[in-house]
């Protein structure tokens, strides 16, 4: 037996063919623009997503040589929060608005100004400009003459599903991050559509990640080659189908993505919210919730270093690594804030600035390398100890992402976190947590939980040292204190 994942990534598409065992059989990725029409806007057009799809299955199926009906079943991941907007006739109304498209900041004040503290109630979560709802008020004050021609709001991922099947859904871990969906109730907020003026009619059927949402059409079959009737799975937001994909899916254990952003991510047996919504609180892909802190850069950061200041080029990474490997932890006093896109966990501050902190005359290149390691894990922590203040558990953190290939940076987290950090055997995490919802989906697994512990197994493990552990202990609180210190000048630097 087989299983698609599907993952709509923003900048590509990545697909996947997984067996019964978790075994991965074929991998394909398809690239497709975003746009920037203006400064802060980011947008792509739906069907670049379709047509992108569409062709990774038929190629993905011509590769492995599988045939139609020997693909069980079909799961699927994608970017959160964006916007797609469909008229009756279910043609796109205006190009998607993404995740990281910054133009609702006057939409997000005023539903924070309406709902104060009941919004953190109805929805769990804090108005933030990438979520879902504030992108829906934009259109309604902007575009009043689209607003009235919408009759389906769907999620990137959930026009995929829609061209695959016909229908509109969605599943309950994607639609936390809209700001529309009550997470502790796993439904569709009544008081925030009422706020919106927007009928429930208009959003999609909301299912558990695990469940089927519909088969492909006659017409999706035709196109993809995949078999008529294939059951489509739930799957989940890109975050929750990763953790998945890693086996983040039990309390104790933390999931960090170091990937151009930075993910901190804690599965919770029982809904729980931050006082102050400093961690989004959202349904998880196994039935269970999740809590989630985001750094906006934490391997881009050192991407910037090396290919942007040191202009060298993919050997400059292994170079520049070996060298801050000979530093000794706490690089001498050098402290780097992970800032260089504003952050969003803990401070929701576009403001903020990356900044070294600490140089004097016995610094070099391999010292400000180190201390960006260290600066992106001391970010990572700044969650990690939101988590822990909530009581939840944390005994092991397993990291992925292009940063998850370092042996340093992995023994860096290591002492900063002071836990054991594993690698798993998980390919393109969400596209692979997206296959293995297929496979719960049509019964092959009786739990997320069974089919995680049957599937996913730790590559490599690193454990912490004590004596780094107390030196990172000791720079950590100055590390902390000091984006209070300077808030207020990066808000004028900002200016400048």
């Amino acid at each position: 037996m087989n299983f698609l994942g599907i993952d709509l990534g923003t900048s590509s598409v990545k697909l996947l063919v997984m067996n019964e065992k978790g075994k991965v059989i074929q991998t394909v990725s398809k690239e497709y623009p975003v746009y920037y029409p203006r400064s802060g806007w980011a947008e792509q057009n739906p069907e670049d997503w379709w047509n992108a799809t569409s062709e990774g299955i038929r190629e993905i199926t011509e590769k492995t040589g599988i045939k139609d009906l020997d693909i069980q079943s079909i799961g699927l991941s994608g970017q959160m929060h964006g916007l797609v907007l469909l008229d009756k006739d279910n043609k796109v109304l205006m190009p998607a608005l993404l995740w990281c498209d910054q133009r609702t900041q006057d939409e997000c004040d005023y539903i924070t100004k309406e709902l104060g503290c009941k919004l953190s109630q109805y929805t769990g979560n804090k108005a933030l400009t990438g979520f879902t709802a504030p992108k829906v008020l934009w259109v309604k004050r902007n575009h009043p003459e689209v607003y009235e021609k919408i009759s389906h709001v769907l999620l990137p991922k959930d026009y995929i599903r829609f061209k695959l099947t016909g229908e509109y859904a969605s599943d309950v871990s994607d639609a936390s991050g809209t700001l529309f969906f009550d997470v502790a109730n796993r439904c569709w907020s009544q008081e925030m559509l009422e706020l919106l003026g927007l009928p429930e009619d208009v959003l999609p059927t909301c299912y558990e990640s695990f469940e089927v949402t519909g088969k492909i059409t006659q017409e999706a079959a035709k196109l993809t080659h995949l078999g008529f009737g294939t059951p489509v799975i739930g799957g989940g937001g890109d975050q929750a189908a990763g953790a998945v994909g890693t086996g983040i899916v039990t309390a104790g254990m933390v999931s960090v993505a170091l990937g151009t952003s930075g993910v901190v991510f804690a599965c919770q047996d029982d809904y729980a919210v931050d006082d102050e919504n400093r961690l989004h609180a959202f349904c998880h892909s196994n039935g269970k919730w999740h809590v989630m802190g985001v750094m906006l850069a934490a391997a881009s950061c050192l991407k910037w270093w090396v290919e942007e200041v040191c202009q060298l080029d993919d050997n400059g990474y292994i170079l520049l690594l070996e060298e801050a490997e000979k530093i000794a932890p706490g690089s001498e006093g050098l402290i780097f804030l992970p800032y260089l896109m504003g952050e969003r966990t803990p401070y929701s501050d576009p403001h903020a600035r990356g900044t070294f902190i600490g140089l004097s005359m016995v610094h070099n290149r391999a010292h400000m390398t180190r201390a960006i390691l260290e600066g992106v894990t001391f970010g990572l922590r700044d969650s990690l100890e939101i988590i822990r203040e909530q009581n939840l558990p944390t005994t092991v953190v397993r990291v992925s992402g292009g940063g998850a290939n370092s042996l340093l940076w992995r023994q860096i987290i290591a002492d900063i976190f002071g836990l054991r950090v594993e690698v798993v055997n998980s390919v393109d995490g969400p596209a692979f947590g997206a296959a293995i919802l297929a496979a719960v989906g049509v019964g092959v697994f009786d739990s997320v939980e069974e089919a995680c512990s049957a599937i996913i197994g730790t590559v490599w493990s690193t454990e912490p040292n004590e004596e780094n552990i107390e030196k990172y202990n000791r720079v950590y609180p100055i590390y902390h204190q000091l984006y209070e210190t300077l808030k207020d000048t990066f808000k004028v630097m900002s200016t400048m």
